[in-house]
């Protein structure tokens, strides 16, 4: 592992998993990965950005927080689960921490394989174990004061249907 997280090349493809404060250009991830293998078919993407509204309250900033290293591996047994749920070729993960305005990226998730669904399911189960079960920890300021955010209940509902 190195200081931007982990990578590992396999038969299948590749599995990327970045905890990072830049920010990411999603398009140059996107195409970097399609131009490592002309087996891909169908390319999955998320992109997660930080709102000027939670819960009725004016988000001025957001602070992510996370323990690196556990982070990473959290983040890599997720991926590697969804490799064995779906055919594959390539995972990426990039995840922000620290400072977030809103409009600013937060989260980019992308999954290659050479089908659409394989895609789609496996983008949107990793999502969904993002955002519920990832050590990150998210502190809002807002006008009246900071709060940390929890989980909602939508969510969790979301990443019970993968069990």
């Amino acid at each position: 592992m190195n200081a931007t997280g982990s990578s590992a090349r396999t038969a299948a493809g590749q599995t990327s998993v970045r905890v990072q404060t830049a920010d990411f250009d999603a398009g140059r991830e996107i195409a970097a990965l399609r131009a490592a293998n002309p087996a891909i078919g169908a390319v999955a993407s998320f992109i997660g950005v930080c709102r000027d509204l939670n819960d009725g309250a004016a988000v001025e900033e957001m602070v992510l927080e996370h323990y690196p290293g556990m982070t990473e591996k959290s983040l890599a047994r997720i991926a590697a689960e969804a490799r064995e749920r779906w055919d594959l070729i390539d995972i990426l993960i990039i995840h922000r921490v620290g400072r977030i305005l809103p409009t600013e990226q937060i989260v980019l998730v992308v999954v290659t394989s050479a089908h659409r669904g394989e895609s789609f399911a496996a983008c949107e189960y990793l999502m969904d174990y993002l955002k519920t079960r990832a050590p990150f920890w998210k502190k809002e300021h807002t006008p009246d004061g900071s709060r940390w955010v929890d989980a909602r209940a939508s969510d969790d509902a979301a990443a019970d249907r993968w069990k």
